[in-house]
């Protein structure tokens, strides 16, 4: 076996460590996660609960939405402004 060979097995069997710590984390992440689900599920609460956590959810969308969407004026609008800054430039006085 090469010295270039042997590196290169040293390296796929590196890969196939760490593949296997990323699969070992995810599947007890996964256990994590049905766990709590299940002890979510076994409340009285339960509807209750998920029908406050849909709420929060679409506050949270809100708040998301109203932080990163920039809502330009409305159309109607600017022209009023851009009218009445003409009539006042002509001299109508305007309202």
């Amino acid at each position: 076996m090469t010295e270039r060979s042997a590196m290169r097995a040293g390296l796929d069997g590196q890969a196939v460590l760490v593949a296997a710590g990323v699969a070992d984390v995810a599947l007890g992440a996964l256990g994590a996660a049905v766990g709590t689900l299940r002890d979510l599920l076994g409340r009285a609460d339960g509807p209750e609960l998920a029908e406050q956590a849909g709420q929060d959810l679409a506050a949270r969308g809100r708040l998301a939405l109203d932080r990163h969407v920039h809502v330009p004026p409305a159309h109607l609008e600017v022209l009023a402004r851009q009218s009445r800054a003409a009539a006042r430039g002509a001299g109508g006085g305007g309202a």
